[in-house]
């Protein structure tokens, strides 16, 4: 028999609960938990100090679900005008027999479609940006962004896409972006989660949003990221049942804890301090959210300045107002995931109503954190898992268009933490269909935004059946310069 089965066999169950009662009554109690998780109740990161210093202290990322179509927001191609209706496939020049998705390949012809919507050049921005006049908001805050033209991707449905837009691989079970963060950096806040999750519904065609994309794979499962939901009860089973006291639950998680250290001390498994930290931050939620979600201390100024959209729970105006009040709790990754923009057919006015969600509200989110004082340390990051074609996909028609997936390059918008205001990064073709100068992959942004958090990419590793793991997987170069 080996000596733990041996160990198994020989503790007794009065033994067991004999000990377990003896570490309740002289270990444990409230806030006992400290030895088992650190200063203020709640664990560090595993990194034992930053490889560089760094200019955020927290990331807000927007993710776009579904692909937003660059062509009729950031990226200005007027020269398809001129060409609206010509067959790409007879630019071999341009389309070069690229991959292109089931849903177009079958197409006796690829029309290219311009934009219908007119494009407003930002003087106010160093490098005079172009924005679409469904950006109004967004336009007007053109000197606080970094506009990157350039990513591209590999991906080409949405699935993988956006599975390796949030954890660095196509391929799901990898941890995601946000429980990275929570693992190397720690927690900032002991009463609230290092990630936490938000979901607004969209307009159009929702894509799939599987809770996989916030987890922390095979990571502990404390960095996983905790979703807020806008219903009567933002985070799932947090309140105590009906009859059970909160004096009760504490007495109740103390035991719990007493028994699982017993299990931790046994088998040195991390999934059991996990555990541990997982309760004891439930506890402390029951507190801080409900506070967290109350809007009412909010001025008059602030909620008009999100707009009328602020008032509705689980709106993407919403979300981003709570998003600000997280980042002033100092939770170190706050997502977002608005759906809706996929847009294969009928985009301009699918667009325009995605566009009406969304522009005042983020506008309203870079502006508060600004004139708070807290953008230059909070990195927000705006964009989707792949960008749209300059062809039109189905009948063509310059005013009902829809665009397919592309890969090849596509639009991000980011702001503070450390990157230059009013830049444009990177460029396309005067078809936006190639990148043609500074092309920015997945696996260089991630870089690069570790990088303004003061990590290197290259050293945040995790061990996982035999491979050392890291967001960036086998690739990724930090893009310096005008990015960051």
């Amino acid at each position: 028999m080996d000596p733990l089965s041996q160990y198994l066999h020989n503790l007794s169950r009065r033994q067991f609960f004999g000990r377990a009662a003896g570490t309740v009554s002289s270990a444990l109690g409230i806030g006992a938990l400290a030895d088992l998780l650190g200063p203020n109740g709640r664990t560090g990161g595993a990194l034992a100090s930053l490889h560089f210093p760094p200019k955020a202290r927290r990331v807000i990322y927007l993710h776009m679900m579904g692909a937003p179509s660059q062509l009729d927001l950031f990226d200005h191609k007027p020269r398809l005008r001129e060409l609206s209706g010509k067959d790409l496939r007879k630019m071999p020049e341009i389309y070069n027999d690229q991959r292109v998705t089931g849903m177009t390949s079958g197409q006796s012809s690829l029309p290219l479609v311009p934009s219908m919507f007119r494009f407003d050049r930002h003087e106010n921005a160093q490098d005079g940006a172009w924005v679409s006049e469904l950006y109004p908001h967004t336009g007007a805050i053109a000197d606080k962004l970094c506009i990157v033209k350039s990513v591209h991707t590999e991906a080409i449905n949405h699935e993988p896409g956006v599975t390796f837009m949030q954890t660095g691989s196509q391929i799901p079970g990898r941890p995601a972006f946000g429980a990275w963060l929570s693992y190397g950096l720690g927690s900032n806040n002991r009463d609230l989660p290092a990630f936490i999750v938000m979901i607004s519904m969209g307009f159009g065609n929702d894509q799939a949003l599987s809770a996989r994309l916030w987890n922390s794979g095979f990571l502990p499962s404390e960095h996983q990221g905790v979703r807020f939901r806008s219903a009567a009860d933002p985070v799932l089973f947090l309140n105590d049942p009906k009859g059970v006291s909160r004096a009760d639950r504490r007495k109740m998680l103390d035991a719990v804890a007493a028994l699982n250290e017993l299990e931790f001390e046994r088998s040195g498994d991390a999934e059991v301090l996990a555990r541990i930290q997982q309760g004891e931050m439930a506890y402390r939620m029951q507190a801080s959210v409900p506070e967290l979600t109350d809007i009412s201390g909010e001025t008059a100024a602030t909620l008009e300045m999100y707009g009328e959209d602020v008032h509705k729970p689980g709106s993407f105006a919403r979300n981003c107002l709570l998003a600000r009040r997280l980042a002033e709790r100092d939770v170190r990754f706050i997502q977002i995931y608005h759906r809706g923009w996929d847009a294969h057919g009928n985009l301009p006015r699918e667009i325009k109503e995605q566009c009406r969600m969304t522009d005042q509200g983020q506008a309203a989110l870079v502006r508060d954190l600004d004139r708070r004082g807290m953008l230059d340390d909070t990195l927000v990051i705006w964009g989707g898992e792949f960008g749209r074609t300059a062809y039109c996909q189905g009948a063509f028609d310059e005013k009902n268009y829809g665009r397919d997936h592309h890969g090849r390059c596509f639009t991000m918008w980011l702001a503070g933490g450390g990157v230059q205001r009013g830049i444009v990064h990177g460029e396309t073709d005067e078809f936006g269909y190639n990148v043609v100068k500074d092309p920015v992959s997945v696996h260089d942004l991630h870089a690069t935004l570790m990088r303004l958090l003061g990590i290197d990419h290259e050293k945040l590793t995790y061990s996982f059946q035999g491979r050392h793991y890291r967001l960036t997987d086998s690739a990724g170069e930090y893009v310096p310069g005008s990015l960051a």
